[in-house]
């Protein structure tokens, strides 16, 4: 299960090659030049605000843009008309319900695959509408194969976490996991039957309330974890996950050989980029539809309005969150929660010339890899590939880290996880990858 450690091999290679990104976490916000602190401990501006940005270890905590509210949908997922990449979504929820990292591929007009092809590290869909407590079914199969992940998480911005994860050599279970504020807990995790996870289309469901969540299999109950359970007389708090959080879709390369020992043992091995297991060149998992109905707040939330949750204290509870009417969409990839509009890609100095050094503006492509292995659970969180209209050519240069962080918060343990997960080798084939190409 997971250990956490710096990579600092990694980082280095990451510091020559593109230009060091200031780094996030305990003790240590991100500076105002580059406010949003993202999942990967790294700052920047553009998508590094939106989903995924961590407001606790931001410059304030309005650097990172509000997070778009829960609407209850059903989600055909057809087609790529409805998917934006994550260099391309500027925050705007009304025009892609999802996001991407990766390829994805229309499968048969009913279905998307998650693709995952040679020296990539896979694919990730997240919502770009967020869920503070509701019932989320998704109905997909999984991948096979040694070293091979699929997953269906609700991941929070301050790394709550509700995990079904599907380890590619065990085609009858599914993992089920919880985390609060990304710390791990070795009672959190177990295991739930699903027949043929690959060959048979299951419906899989997080039905999660503030008081419990129950994890559902094709209608059935399976597992149920109640918040009384769950108090932490050490941190004197609930460790229970109660923020908004995305729906996350994803197939990732656990059993890479640049991962850690306890990743490639716990995805069953290393992975063969010459399996038989693949089709058209690539691993794939299918999903034809998510459906969402959204739960009402919690009692006593503050609601003053309906449109979009923001964070009120660095405490990152639930008690913390407001939902407001202040929707906010970057005008570029320049722009952040506090400054929307800003676009320093078109600034000049007086010379004319731009300016020699600029933040960051979409995790995983420059600048990735400061950041050590951490994973507490199956969490893909935000990458970036090569654009290309809605989809992204998996070329391997998108990262995306399975799980929680590697931070502190109010009241909770330290973040220092046990099952390394794929940040680091995501940032070793996104650099490699990006040399090559």
């Amino acid at each position: 299960m997971a250990r956490y450690f710096r990579a600092a091999a990694v980082a280095a290679l990451a510091t020559a090659v593109f230009a060091a990104a200031p780094t996030c976490g305990p003790n240590s916000p991100c500076p105002e030049s580059a406010p949003c602190c993202s999942a990967y401990g790294q700052c920047g501006v553009g998508a590094y605000c939106l989903g995924g940005c961590d407001p606790l270890f931001s410059h304030t905590l309005k650097s990172c843009v509000p997070a778009p509210a829960c609407k209850t949908q059903d989600y055909k997922l057809k087609s790529l008309s409805d998917v934006a990449d994550i260099s391309d979504y500027l925050g705007d929820a009304s025009e892609a319900n999802w996001q991407v990292s990766g390829k994805p591929v229309v499968y048969n007009s009913n279905s998307l695959l998650l693709t995952m092809a040679p020296d990539t590290v896979g694919t990730l869909m997240a919502s770009t509408h967020y869920v503070w407590y509701g019932k989320i079914s998704a109905t997909m199969t999984s991948s096979q194969g040694q070293g091979v992940v699929t997953a269906f998480i609700m991941m929070s911005d301050v790394r709550d976490e509700i995990d079904f994860e599907f380890v590619g050599t065990d085609t009858e279970h599914v993992q089920t996991n919880f985390y609060s504020q990304g710390v791990t807990n070795y009672n959190n995790g177990g295991n739930v039957s699903a027949s043929n996870t690959v060959s048979t289309t299951h419906t899989y469901t997080i039905d999660w309330t503030p008081d419990k969540i129950d994890w559902i299999v094709d209608g059935n109950i399976l597992r149920t974890k109640k918040r009384s359970e769950t108090w932490n007389s050490t941190s004197n708090r609930y460790d229970f996950p109660q923020t908004p959080s995305r729906i996350m879709l994803s197939l990732w390369p656990a059993g890479l050989a640049s991962n850690g020992k306890g990743t490639v043992d716990w995805a069953g091995g290393l992975i063969n980029w010459n399996s038989p297991y693949m089709q058209n060149g690539y691993y794939y998992a299918m999903v034809s539809d998510v459906n969402v109905q959204c739960y009402d707040p919690p009692s006593g939330a503050n609601t003053p309005g309906s449109k979009a949750y923001i964070y009120t204290d660095a405490a990152g509870t639930n008690n913390t969150v407001e939902i407001t009417n202040s929707l906010v969409v970057l005008k570029g990839l320049s722009g952040t929660g506090e400054n929307p509009g800003t676009d320093t890609s078109t600034q000049t100095t007086k010379s004319g010339s731009k300016p020699s050094a600029t933040p960051e503006s979409v995790p995983g492509v420059s600048g990735a890899g400061a950041r050590g292995d951490d994973t507490a659970g199956a969490a893909a969180v935000s990458g970036s590939g090569t654009a290309s209209g809605t989809t992204s050519v998996a070329t391997g240069s998108s990262g995306f880290t399975q799980g929680g962080g590697s931070s502190n918060k109010s009241g909770a343990s330290s973040r220092v996880d046990e099952k390394v997960s794929g940040s680091v080798f995501a940032v070793i084939v996104a650099i490699v990858v990006a040399l090559c190409w």
